[in-house]
């Protein structure tokens, strides 16, 4: 998982309310840190999966009321606030668990042969940011969590589908193998875009029609969620439709560069701000 994977995750928005800035702050900084441990640096794997482990070990004591890490601990910082917050809104330690998941098997698993093994690691990459914070608006109902979890793996294959190319330096690649076969591809294809090797029009025709069919997909996870916008009350509810909006935004672009994310990667700038805050304004979910 990227750090850019957070760029959706709503830290000190102006569209919080006030109280939950500073417990969804400590939430992020969990989430930020592990995936630093995960991703960042040239550390061994073993190393990456000790730290793991550790802090995993931390989220065991938090379940259990009973955390003591020293100050000269590095996990004191992140972990002796994150034991407030959970126990303040009595967040399941669970799913902070199936974060760790999702970061081991960043580093331990590097393809997806198909849809089912991707949405096995959104459970535990995407759906439990969602569910925290839905525990955090006290917005429980089982038709609510169904809807979180559509936007929060909507978001993360929008995620991956903007990082093909940054993923493949990693030696990651999200797209289902069984998906990149159907369109008589596989990952060399990835690998000479990436190494600007020529490659013929009729692979990059049938590299479109699979992104085309990618983006679709998390556009229609997008869409399964909007209805949750309405059940969360006033800043809440618009910082998730901005954020749904940011997403429906990344997948106009894919549209737009007709999924060439090798040349530079879909992102968005202040003219897509200027727009989404017009959307914001005007669109009805």
């Amino acid at each position: 998982m990227s750090v850019d994977h957070y760029e959706n995750f709503p830290v000190a928005s102006w569209l919080l309310p006030k109280h939950l800035r500073q417990p969804i702050t400590h939430i992020y900084w969990f989430s930020r840190s592990a995936d630093d441990i995960a991703d960042e640096g040239d550390h061994s794997d073993s190393w990456r999966l000790q730290q793991l482990a550790a802090y995993r070990e931390a989220l065991s004591q938090i379940e259990q009321g009973s955390l003591h890490l020293p100050p000269s601990d590095p996990r004191y910082k992140i972990f002796t606030p994150l034991a407030t917050v959970i126990e303040q809104y009595q967040l399941p330690v669970y799913l902070f668990a199936d974060l760790l998941t999702a970061f081991e098997q960043d580093i331990t698993v590097k393809r997806y042969q198909n849809y089912e093994q991707i949405h096995q690691y959104c459970r535990h990459s995407a759906d439990p940011v969602g569910r925290i914070l839905l525990h955090l608006y006290q917005e429980l109902r089982p038709d609510s969590l169904r809807m979180s979890d559509a936007i929060c793996t909507g978001l993360q294959l929008t995620n991956f589908w903007q990082d093909v190319a940054i993923d493949w330096e990693k030696d990651r690649v999200y797209l289902p193998l069984d998906a990149l076969n159907a369109h008589q591809l596989d990952e060399s294809y990835i690998q000479r875009r990436c190494q600007q090797q020529p490659t013929t029009s009729q692979q990059d025709l049938q590299w479109q029609q699979l992104m085309q069919e990618q983006v679709r997909y998390a556009r229609s996870l997008l869409e399964q969620g909007k209805p949750l916008v309405q059940r969360l009350p006033g800043r809440i509810g618009l910082e998730l439709k901005m954020i749904i909006l940011g997403g429906l935004r990344i997948l106009e672009r894919l549209d737009q560069v007709q999924y060439d994310v090798f040349t530079a990667r879909p992102k968005l700038g202040k003219a897509d701000w200027l727009r989404l805050g017009g959307r914001l304004l005007f669109t009805r979910f």
